[in-house]
C-alpha cells in the first residue's frame, strides 16, 4: 500500500507504508477497517522505534538528526522545497530509522550516506546484460538517447527523493556521466548535496546499439594515455561534483596496479583535485587483486562484486575495510541471477520481504560495511530496492533475520569459476 500513516518516530504527520521499517520487519501489520469508499487502513502492533524507552528515544534522535542534516544540505530553489516534502524527507529518515547501521559516516568525504547507492551502468546506455532488461525498458527501438536520458532523470529524481546520496557511473556506461551531469545541473544540486563517483579504464564502443554484430560493447585500456584522456572527459562532465575516481575493473592481468606511471598520475590527480581514489574489481581473482591494491597504499576505496552466489571477495573486503578503505558492492543481485534461486525466493517469502531487497540487504549485513549499489532502471524497482535498508537491520539485529542470512550464505554460494563463466555468457539485451 502507498497510503500514509502516522509516524511519531520520524516526526512527520504521515509516512508511506512502504517506507515503514517496522512494517517491513513485521513489528506492525496493516489491517483494513470498513469497506467500500469509506474503507480505512490502520497499523496495528508495537513499533519498537517509537516506544517510550531509551532505545526508542535514541533512535528518534538519530532520525531527527538525519532529517536536520538533509535539510541543511538540500539544494536551493525547487530542489530544496522538494527535499523537504514527504517522499524525500521520509526516504532519508528511512535510511536511518533502523539504526546507525543503515548509514555510513564520512563516505568519500560526504558526511553520511545510506548503505544503498545508485549505479548507472544500466541507465546510461540502451543495452546491458541484466536478465529481463527487455521487459524493463520495452524494446530497443524505444531507447533513443532522449528517452533514456528522461528515464535516467526520473530514476535519479526518485532515488534522491528517497534519500540515496551516492551515485556511481563510468566512462564506459554509455552516456551515464552526461546524463548525471545534466540532472545535477537541472536540479541545482552541488557537491555539498551528494557524493558522485566515476571510473576510467574502459571505452564505450557500442555507439548506442544493443546489437553490435559481435563487436565489443566496451574496450579495456588501463594505459597512462587512456587515463589522462578519460580524466579530462570525466572532469568536463562532473568536475564540480565528483568525489571519487576509480580504476574500472582492475585485474592482475591488466598490470595497472604495477604500472608506476599510472599510480603516480593518480596520486598527482588526488593532490591537484582533492578527489578520493578507488579501484573496482572483476573476475575470479578479486581477492588477490584487492590485496595488491591495498599494498600500494594509493587507494581510498574498493568497488567489488559480492552477492549471495559469488562470496569469494568477502575476506579481502574485510581486510580492506580494516585497512581504512571504504567498500562499494556492485552486482549484489548478480544481474538478476540471484532472483531465480529457490532459497532466496523461499526465505524472502518466509520473512515477508521482496527478494530483491533481501539480496541487497544480505550484502549490507556483511562485516565490511559497504554501500551497495542498486541497478534500478524503473522507479518501481528503486522503491522495492529501498526496502533493503530496513531488511538489513532485521538480518543484523534479530535471531530470525540472522538465521535467514546464514541459510542464504550456505545454500546459495557457488564456485567463483562457474559464476564468472556464466556471467561472461550473459547476452547484451
Amino acid at each position: 500500500s502507498s497510503r500514509n500513516f502516522p509516524c511519531p518516530m520520524l516526526g512527520h504527520p504521515t509516512v508511506p507504508s512502504h517506507l515503514c521499517p517496522a512494517l517491513a520487519v513485521g513489528s506492525v501489520r496493516l489491517v483494513r477497517r470498513g469497506g467500500g469508499i469509506g474503507r480505512q487502513q490502520q497499523l496495528e502492533g508495537s513499533c519498537p522505534a517509537s516506544a517510550a524507552t531509551a532505545t526508542g528515544a535514541a533512535a528518534a534522535a538519530t532520525a531527527a538528526a538525519a532529517l536536520a542534516e538533509g535539510g541543511r544540505r538540500s539544494a536551493v530553489g525547487r530542489q530544496r522545497a522538494a527535499s523537504r516534502r514527504l517522499p524525500g524527507s521520509v526516504g532519508m529518515a528511512a535510511a536511518s530509522t533502523a539504526g546507525e547501521g543503515s548509514t555510513l559516516a564520512d563516505f568519500v568525504g560526504f558526511p553520511r550516506v545510506p548503505q544503498l547507492g545508485l549505479g548507472l551502468a544500466a541507465l546510461g546506455r540502451p543495452g546491458y546484460i541484466n536478465l529481463g532488461r527487455d521487459g524493463d525498458i520495452a524494446t530497443a527501438d524505444a531507447r533513443p538517447v532522449e528517452v533514456m536520458r528522461a528515464r535516467a532523470h526520473e530514476v535519479l529524481d526518485a532515488a534522491h527523493a528517497a534519500g540515496v546520496r551516492y551515485f556511481d557511473c563510468a566512462r564506459s556506461y554509455g552516456r551515464s556521466e552526461e546524463f548525471l551531469s545534466a540532472w545535477l545541473t537541472d536540479r541545482g544540486l552541488t557537491r555539498d548535496d551528494l557524493a558522485v563517483g566515476s571510473k576510467w579504464g574502459y571505452r564505450y564502443a557500442a555507439d548506442w546499439r544493443v546489437d553490435t554484430g559481435g563487436e565489443p560493447h566496451e574496450v579495456k585500456d588501463h594505459s597512462l594515455a587512456h587515463f589522462l584522456s578519460q580524466k579530462v572527459e570525466t572532469l568536463e562532465f562532473l568536475g564540480d561534483h565528483i568525489r571519487l575516481y576509480q580504476i574500472h575493473s582492475a585485474t592482475i592481468a591488466s598490470g595497472v596496479l604495477e604500472n608506476q606511471e599510472v599510480l603516480d598520475a593518480l596520486l598527482k590527480m588526488r593532490e591537484e583535485t582533492g578527489l578520493r581514489l578507488g579501484v573496482s574489481l572483476s573476475g575470479v581473482e578479486q581477492g588477490e587483486t584487492l590485496r595488491k591494491a591495498i599494498a600500494t597504499g594509493v587507494f581510498d576505496s574498493v568497488q567489488a562484486t559480492w552477492n549471495l552466489l559469488e562470496q569469494s571477495a568477502g575476506p579481502a573486503l574485510e581486510e580492506a575495510s580494516k585497512a581504512g578503505m571504504q567498500v562499494i558492492v556492485k552486482e549484489a543481485m548478480a544481474n538478476g541471477r540471484v532472483l531465480r534461486h529457490p532459497a532466496l525466493i523461499v526465505v524472502a517469502s518466509d520473512l515477508g520481504v521482496p527478494a530483491d531487497a533481501l539480496a541487497l540487504a544480505a550484502a549490507m549485513a556483511q562485516p565490511f560495511r559497504a554501500v551497495v549499489l542498486s541497478g534500478a532502471v524503473t522507479t518501481a524497482q528503486l522503491e522495492s530496492n529501498m526496502q533493503s535498508l530496513a531488511v538489513a537491520e532485521m538480518l543484523k539485529s534479530t535471531e530470525k533475520g540472522a538465521a535467514a542470512l546464514q541459510r542464504l550464505l550456505a545454500e546459495m554460494r557457488v564456485d567463483p569459476e562457474a559464476y564468472w563463466k556464466e556471467r561472461s555468457q550473459l547476452s547484451w539485451n
